[in-house]
């Protein structure tokens, strides 16, 4: 693979910013609070703030290979829409999986909330190649790249998105995700990766079918967040937790299920998950997400503090402060 040149600009920011230290901070979807998220631009900024993991959410192209994006269609970071207009499916929307690689290089990967005032807007010029989809395999040899010029450990923390649907597909992405691990020399428990999923049925298939060897993370979403792909309210019980820990190290929840808001007190979901020795990584936790009647810095104390959890998914990397 031909070295990944990383801009004078982005190697600026890389000495401007704070160390972090435990619990461990992953960067969501990279520095996605101030450049487009998964974009290798984000990848930089976000090792730049020393952060433990960088998250890579994965879909598959029509020709198989393994991209990293949030959604499993394009309609909602890139221009898409004006390039390929013809492309769309009977629902309207435009999916990775019916384009090749070569023809999702040529979009440009914009941010989702283009309200976002605290994005960073950069030119085609500064920006260059770094606002365009990457693959997986690109983002691990930048990240080991930024690793080994940099001195630094910072992992790798993929997402297995909808598997149902990509088998439907044609598509086994877990097998592609196990696959490319193992090619990159990182399918090992000493590997600094976590791989995550919502479906528990898949992340039981990863484990022990599919010969995943590192750390395994069950995400837990809400039901009535539409179409589920596990029972979640099962997976916070007491028989849920103790059937993730037989496979996985950890759980990735929403934060808001590990407290009551109105009493400050700890779940008896993260208690429990506490008590089976996993991991807790909740999700998303940013400064401007904080619930009604705390703020970010109450947000923190809470979950560094009294739930002690072991990491968190943040957008800001650089704004978490209680550590």
């Amino acid at each position: 693979m031909k070295a990944l040149l990383i801009p004078t600009l982005m190697l600026g920011l890389l000495g401007s910013v704070q160390t972090v230290a435990d619990p461990q901070i992953i960067a969501h979807r990279g520095a996605s609070g101030y450049l487009p998220e998964h974009t290798l631009a984000a990848v930089i900024l976000a090792h730049g703030m020393d952060v433990d993991y960088i998250e890579q959410d994965l879909v598959v192209s029509k020709d198989d290979q393994l991209l990293v994006l949030h959604d499993i269609y394009l309609d909602h970071v890139t221009d898409v829409a004006t390039r390929f207009p013809q492309r769309k499916r009977a629902d309207g929307r435009f999916y990775a999986v019916d384009f090749t690689l070569a023809e999702l290089k040529t979009l440009r990967v914009t941010s989702r909330h283009a309200e976002q005032p605290r994005q960073v807007e950069l030119t085609a010029r500064q920006g260059g190649e770094m606002f365009r989809i990457s693959t997986f395999a690109e983002q691990i040899a930048l990240i080991s790249q930024l690793n080994q010029g940099r001195g630094k450990q910072i992992g790798f923390y993929p997402e297995v998105k909808q598997a149902a649907w990509h088998r439907k597909q044609g598509k086994d992405i877990s097998k592609l995700v196990v696959s490319a691990l193992t090619e990159a020399g990182l399918n090992h428990p000493d590997a600094k990766v976590m791989v995550q999923c919502f479906d528990f049925a898949e992340t039981q298939r990863l484990r022990n079918q599919l010969g995943l060897k590192t750390g395994l993370v069950q995400l837990i979403g809400e039901s009535d967040w539409g179409n589920p792909e596990s029972d979640y309210a099962w997976l916070q019980s007491d028989p849920g937790l103790q059937a993730i820990a037989k496979v996985a190290q950890g759980i990735g929840p929403w934060h808001r299920q590990l407290y009551q808001v109105e009493n400050g007190q700890v779940s008896a979901f993260a208690r429990m998950a506490k008590q089976h020795g996993l991991l807790i990584h909740p999700y998303t936790v940013n400064f401007d997400d904080a619930p009604q009647g705390m703020n970010f810095e109450q947000l923190q104390h809470m979950l560094f503090e009294k739930v002690k959890v072991d990491g968190v998914f943040t957008d800001y990397p650089d704004r978490i402060s209680n550590r």
